[in-house]
């Protein structure tokens, strides 16, 4: 019989009841293993247990052994219990254990692909297993949290549950890297990045999650996951408010520290004057910062700054006391606003440069 046949895992089956009913003896170490060893390949045939133990008991009632003796009957009763629970736990071993290989084979997938390790060749062939066609163009968006997630956090699952009940029928593949969740999906497909920060950044506490540029093949995906992970950190260095940040509209800033020790000497050059101030360059420094995020509107940035206007006016003079540069200057405006944004991403006043 072909080992597709439902029938072929009850095998020997009838016949175990049959011996029971006359010898009134439970089942041997060996029949119980076999019975194991059957459910294991009918798990590994990817038959359904349902349907199997349904089988099971519809072939109870057809072989039923006549005239069981009213003592028999609770015999043939436990030894139908003890077949059924050995076939079923074999199958849920053989299960398991899939499960695990499949896991296994996922994560270090997800490893490769991030890494940017094995051939390219290779991993593509890899990556239609798991829903991704590297010939395309694709885009990584990396989401922080207060705690390390891994693929079986309750956090992680209930990311993946939305987008897929959204996108189900799309490319995607979710993941975690690092204690972050990870989402990776076609490159023209914003809308799916855009739904997994939304909901990760709802399930993690309000924290930021990043979106790197869609970038072409296998190399493309390391590249615009590492570009999400830079503009993460690049986010925290400028202590940004937007929950969502895309690398994209930051790109100016890796260029402006490209060359760190000139980014360095202008911090200094334009800045520095401001730790004489009493209290040190900290508040000043934040005061220009607001100023020039608000466009210059000294009402806005006296608001954010709990400060009076007459006070901001004050801070204003101060710096340009301080420092030569009169900030309300457009061309003053462009070198201060430049060094501040630079003081930021160097950690400056708090490290020395």
């Amino acid at each position: 019989m072909a080992e597709s046949d439902p029938a072929e895992y009850l095998r020997g089956y009838a016949g175990l009841l049959a011996e029971v009913c006359a010898t009134g003896r439970r089942l041997t170490r060996a029949e119980l293993d076999e019975r194991r060893a059957l459910g294991e390949r009918a798990a590994e045939a990817g038959l359904s247990l349902r349907g199997l133990v349904r089988l099971h008991l519809a072939e109870t009632r057809v072989s039923w052994p006549g005239r069981t003796a009213p003592d028999a009957v609770e015999g043939v009763l436990a030894a139908v219990e003890q077949a059924v629970d050995a076939f079923a736990e074999g199958y849920e071993r053989a299960q398991r254990l899939a499960v695990r290989q499949e896991e296994g084979a996922r994560r270090e997938f997800i490893d490769d692909l991030l890494y940017g390790r094995s051939d390219l060749g290779r991993l593509a062939e890899r990556a239609e297993r798991f829903g991704l066609v590297l010939s395309r163009a694709h885009a990584v968006a990396v989401a922080a949290g207060p705690e390390a997630y891994e693929d079986t956090s309750p956090v992680t699952r209930r990311v993946e549950t939305a987008v897929n009940a959204r996108f189900g029928d799309r490319r995607v593949l979710l993941a975690t890297k690092n204690g972050q969740l990870i989402c990776i999906a076609p490159g023209d497909q914003e809308e799916v990045l855009t739904y997994f920060a939304k909901q990760a950044h709802a399930v993690t506490d309000g924290n930021r999650v990043a979106i790197g540029r869609p970038q072409p093949g296998a190399g493309g995906v390391v590249h615009s996951y590492e570009e999400a992970l830079g503009t993460l950190e690049l986010a925290d260095r400028l202590d940004l408010d937007e929950p969502l940040v895309r690398a994209a509209d930051l790109l100016v800033y890796p260029v402006l520290t490209r060359d760190r020790q000139a980014m360095a000497d202008l911090v200094l050059s334009a800045l520095g004057p401001l730790r004489g101030a009493r209290g040190g360059a900290e508040p000043l420094l934040r005061t220009l910062e607001v100023y020039f995020d608000t466009g210059c509107v000294a009402a806005e940035a006296a608001r954010r700054l709990s400060l009076s206007v007459r006070a901001l006016t004050y801070r204003l003079e101060r710096i340009h006391q301080l420092t030569g540069s009169n900030p309300a200057d457009p061309p003053h405006r462009y070198s201060l606003q430049t060094a501040v944004i630079g003081a930021r991403l160097l950690g400056w006043p708090a490290q020395e440069i």
